[in-house]
């Protein structure tokens, strides 16, 4: 009987094995995850659940009796130690060995330490996985200080929260402005007025130099001489993806593991997907590595059909979210190599879109608080449409209608 293992039970793994049985696949199948819960949803962490709104049960993907009756082993609460390509087998930490005839690398990433002195002092938090939450979410208490090191999707996500919840919040940001990477200046100014609308302190163009601890807080102390007392801290500086077992297996990694346009490793045995590699993007001719449930769930998708030698190129037009207070975000696309923005609409109407064209083409759009705008803009981007530019400068025509 042929075999499939999986590493990895974050959103990947769990798509990855919904997939394969409703495939037809009939051999055995083995999910290892070193948290030692079912696989969950992983976006309510720092919203609905952090404030306590949601209920743990309501997490999972699938629940127990879905594993037993598509006979999923599982290995749970146990990492896996060891790839041994040679004798196609992984070793786990518990000395248990899995033989394979495919393997899954489902891999995630982990939250990038705060490398400063005082980073490990107790009081410092990261929000990546359930068993962060519980520390975090027991010390917001209204009046409670809070200071987010790190003004992207997770740091707002927790300050907006914790502000809901009565902290007193304040966000540090290195960047001139929140969400740099992600968004366009337009959207990084209108987030960071809703928050300070709000309570929220948000202060850029500041760096973090030390951390320092006495009894009664933590103190954040900048390089430009100032410095903010904390009940907690929580950093949210960026994901690394989580590469060492395929780097030690000696499979080829680059920011991720690299896997091609198949999700297949440097190993014809060994596929990978979601936030743990690097794939190539045909539609936007880039090699990326994308941190999102789409993704997760997309490539895992193909990832499975592949396994089971059903071709299935992976070239899926990316999209992600965030909900900041009764802000909702939605971004589709990829931006990079950009050589034109428009925006339409007026943030002060609180919802508006940029969108984003490169010779001509729609690439990327950013929708706040517009949901028919990103539904369009995603269509658009997927049939590669030029659309007319005074029509789309126009927020009064549709964007449907802007071609």
């Amino acid at each position: 009987m042929s075999s499939i293992v999986i590493l990895g039970g974050g959103q990947a793994g769990a798509q990855a094995i919904d997939t394969l049985r409703r495939q037809g696949y009939t051999g055995r199948l083995v999910l290892v995850s070193d948290e030692p819960c079912l696989p969950y949803q992983r976006p309510p962490l720092s919203k609905k659940f952090l404030s306590g709104e949601l209920a743990e049960d309501r997490l999972p993907f699938k629940h127990r009796p879905f594993y037993e009756e598509h006979r999923v082993e599982l290995r749970l609460g146990v990492a896996a130690a060891r790839i041994d390509r040679a004798q196609r087998c992984v070793e786990l930490a518990n000395g248990e060995r899995l033989d394979y005839d495919r393997l899954l690398l489902g891999l995630g990433a982990h939250a990038r330490p705060l490398a400063v002195p005082g980073g490990d002092l107790p009081g410092v938090h990261y929000l990546r996985a359930l068993a962060d939450v519980g520390p975090i979410r027991a010390a917001l208490k209204a009046g409670a200080r809070l200071v987010v090191i790190g003004g992207g999707y997770i740091g707002l996500e927790i300050a907006a929260t914790a502000r809901h919840l009565g902290c007193a919040v304040t966000v540090l940001e290195m960047a001139d402005r929140l969400m740099a990477r992600v968004a366009a200046s337009t959207v990084s100014e209108y987030f960071a007025h809703e928050h300070r609308s709000q309570g929220v302190k948000v202060i850029c163009n500041t760096r973090v130099a030390r951390l320092e601890r006495t009894a009664a807080a933590l103190t954040v102390v900048c390089a430009d001489g100032s410095s903010y007392e904390a009940d907690l801290l929580v950093v949210g500086v960026g994901a690394v993806p989580n590469t060492a077992l395929a780097a030690e297996a000696g499979l080829e990694c680059e920011n991720g593991i690299r896997v091609d346009e198949r999700c297949r490793t440097s190993d014809e045995r060994i596929f990978a997907a979601g936030d743990c590699t690097s794939h190539p993007s045909p539609r936007f001719e880039l090699r990326v590595r994308l941190e999102s449930v789409d993704n997760a769930f997309e490539q895992a998708k193909s990832a499975a059909l592949n396994l089971l030698d059903q071709p299935s190129p992976y070239d899926h037009v990316p999209w992600f979210w965030s909900d900041q207070f009764d802000n909702k975000l939605l971004i589709v696309g990829l931006s990079s190599g950009f050589d034109q923005q428009v925006v339409r609409g007026d943030p002060a109407t609180r919802s508006f879109s940029v969108c984003y064209l490169k010779g001509g083409e729609l690439i990327a759009l950013e929708a706040v608080n517009h949901s028919s705008e990103y539904i369009a803009g995603r269509k658009m981007i997927a049939q590669r449409v030029r659309p007319d530019l005074a029509k789309l400068a126009d927020p009064r025509v549709p964007l449907k209608d802007a071609v």
